[in-house]
């Protein structure tokens, strides 16, 4: 059974879609990703889309997700990114809260060494998880 992982970050629209990209991208299909906000903004941040077109990854046609109770259940792995307490706790669910810089109203100068953060962090749980890096 492949691992699920859910990355949740206030508004959605930065950095819990360029780890969910990220993630889907260099797990070749090993691993069930999604990703929500307690407070959805209406569109993914344009930087953040800029930022992820220039290393080959096009998250233009994604949208902000609301977090739900079932997202978090139905998760192996959740991965907090600044939502504070907003984010459901279940018994036997494994959290992990990742301190990355809020990308949101930054150009996109500023959002490359998040985006260089996320990868890394991303590549650390691939290996945690015991799956191979497709890239």
């Amino acid at each position: 059974m492949k691992p699920s992982v859910l990355f949740v970050c206030v508004h959605n629209a930065g950095r819990s879609q360029m780890a969910a990209a990220r993630l889907t991208h260099l797990a070749g299909g090993l691993v069930e990703v999604r990703s929500a906000g307690s407070a959805p903004a209406g569109s993914v941040n344009p930087a953040v889309v800029e930022a992820m077109q220039e290393v080959g990854i096009d998250i233009s046609a994604e949208t902000p997700k609301v977090l739900t109770t079932d997202a978090v259940r139905s998760s192996d792995v959740v991965i907090t990114m600044g939502c504070g307490d907003a984010c459901p706790v279940f018994p036997g669910k494994r959290y992990l809260d990742w301190q990355l810089d809020d990308p949101a109203g930054l150009g996109v100068e500023a959002v490359r060494p998040i985006r260089d953060a996320v990868e890394r962090q991303v590549r650390g749980l691939l290996s945690e998880l015991g799956i191979p890096s497709s890239a």
